[in-house]
């Protein structure tokens, strides 16, 4: 048996299986958690990435493991939130990808939340969302089979933690942002969102023991989100849009 016969040298031969290959994706919030996750998960499975994040330090770690290229900006700026789109679509060649992970945390009642943080949740978290997928759409309409992917949450489906009001408000427009704006650009563009209950990143830091009150009883890994992202990212879910999938360890129901 020869070489070129042999049946190792024929699997060789095998087209790759990897489910985002030449695949041109933004993801915001890259720097650490869960956007950060997806970022390393994406680069496995081939998809070329912009990443986008405030934290410059941060984001130019992910963006060297990952290969990446890494553009570091505050999602609220309007400007900056376009050049920076526009500079993702020149390096990648396109842009046929969205995945929205930038989000902030602010806790407390509605009594005593001030309105200058109020404000800011909702600018990061939802703004923000918007922002930056007005800005891809050009390139995402240009494309059939792109996607976008927005970060929501358990709270935006079922708000019944007493501190969590803005938070939950912001994340409950991201749900129903996601459902428009799918109707709106059907059929090139699909639209979703994620909704996660207690993830273990910085963000649960002085509530992990909120997840005793979920099915599964912990808290879920950046990981197991990113792999929910990339379901809604790739061709196994080509026929879901305007979805709010809870990953949540049973949170909603329990």
């Amino acid at each position: 048996m020869t070489p070129e016969t042999h049946p190792s040298a024929a699997a060789r031969e095998i087209p790759s299986m990897r489910r985002l290959d030449r695949r041109r994706i933004v993801i915001t919030g890259a720097a650490a958690g869960i956007g950060r996750a997806v970022a390393h998960l994406f680069a496995r499975e081939g998809a070329a990435l912009a990443l986008l994040d405030r934290d410059a330090d941060g984001l130019t770690v992910t963006a060297a493991e990952t290969g990446s290229t890494a553009l570091p900006l505050d999602i609220t700026d309007e400007a900056g939130v376009a050049s920076a789109v526009e500079e993702a679509a020149a390096v990648l060649g396109g842009i046929d990808g969205l995945v929205n992970c930038a989000g902030i945390m602010y806790r407390g009642m509605v009594a005593d939340v001030p309105v200058e943080q109020w404000r800011r949740v909702l600018d990061v978290n939802l703004t923000g969302t918007y922002l930056v997928s007005r800005a891809c759409l050009p390139w995402l309409r240009e494309e059939v089979g792109s996607t976008i992917v927005n970060m929501a949450s358990g709270q935006g489906l079922l708000p019944n933690s007493p501190g969590y009001t803005a938070y939950a408000t912001s994340k409950g427009g991201i749900i129903t942002f996601t459902r428009a704006l799918a109707a709106e650009v059907a059929p090139r563009v699909r639209v979703n969102s994620v909704c996660p209950g207690m993830v273990d990143t910085a963000m649960a830091d002085g509530h992990r023991d909120n997840a005793v009150h979920y099915a599964l009883k912990r808290l879920a890994t950046p990981e197991e989100i990113a792999q929910v992202i990339l379901f809604l990212t790739g061709g196994d879910s080509s026929y879901v849009t305007g979805a709010a999938l809870a990953a949540d360890g049973g949170r909603t129901f329990h």
